[in-house]
């Protein structure tokens, strides 16, 4: 089974879309996203319109902030105490790669938590970790959808994450354990790599390395999501799986591109619409 993020991400919006149709019905504001874009960083832009076409799809109020890339720190951190503080913006979202003068650390923990969508803030991924309410990163959270979409239950599966980043191998980690998987983290220094790989029902290759995950990797029957995003010898979008090779031993396999991709502007779209139902104490 191909895992189609295509048509999972679009059901997901399409939820939101409704959600804020009702909210107009009912003369209540619509929620709205702040971006915030430094710089011109040809990806970002492309990350950042995206964005936009998603808000507006949704019915969702969008506020797109470009800043030059000789910004300093202190103009950036002005910018975000002033969406903090406005009450009709519930998400912020600081496009990331920051030039490298500004500190990414110091920005994300400028952002209020409660409309922090992009689910990056220590205080939500202490809720994360410690089960609390709060918002959940996108692309973890968004491959969370994704398997339920397919009815596939990760209580008492072997998951094996392969990547250890702050935004999808140690967040994914932890929502595959709260749905009581047993959980591994693997990494570039982990021995015997392709042993514990073997080892998974469910694969998440999050390294960054083109096609780095052959067939030799995965056990007959797994469930394979592939975050990486990279550029083979053709020029080709293709993920750290070998999507060709896999594609017949897996039960179910996202592609790249049209897989895990799509799900991380959903769930932002989502994530802003609970930021704003928390904030206005709407169920």
């Amino acid at each position: 089974m191909i895992i189609n993020g295509k048509e999972i991400s679009l059901k997901v919006k399409d939820e939101v879309k409704q959600e804020v149709e009702r909210l107009n019905e009912h003369g209540k504001r619509v929620p709205t996203l702040a971006v915030i874009l430094v710089g011109r960083n040809p990806a970002s832009m492309t990350y950042v319109k995206n964005k936009e076409i998603g808000c507006r799809y949704v019915g969702i109020g969008s506020i797109k902030i470009e800043m030059s890339e000789q910004t300093t720190q202190e103009e950036l951190l002005k910018q975000i105490y002033t969406l903090n503080a406005d009450n009709t913006v519930d998400g912020i979202l600081v496009q990331l790669p920051l030039p490298a003068h500004i500190d990414e650390k110091t920005v994300i923990e400028a952002i209020d938590p409660k409309k922090d969508v992009d689910g990056f803030h220590p205080v939500n991924i202490a809720n994360l970790f410690l089960g609390k309410e709060g918002l959940l990163p996108c692309t973890p959270y968004g491959m969370m959808v994704m398997l339920e979409s397919i009815g596939y239950d990760l209580e008492g599966k072997e998951v094996v994450v392969v990547g250890r980043s702050n935004i999808v191998g140690k967040p994914v980690a932890l929502l595959a354990l709260s749905k009581s998987a047993t959980v591994t983290i693997a990494h570039s220094r982990t021995k015997n790599l392709k042993e514990v790989c073997q080892k998974a029902d469910v694969l998440i290759a999050a390294v960054g390395v083109a096609k780095m995950f052959d067939d030799s990797y995965i056990k007959a029957g797994a469930v394979v999501l592939d975050v990486g995003m990279n550029r083979d010898e053709n020029n080709k979008l293709c993920g750290d799986v070998d999507f060709e090779k896999c594609k017949n031993k897996a039960q179910a396999i996202t592609p790249v591109p049209g897989g895990v991709g799509p799900m991380t502007i959903a769930m932002l779209l989502h994530n802003t619409l609970k930021a704003y139902k928390l904030r206005e104490n709407i169920e």
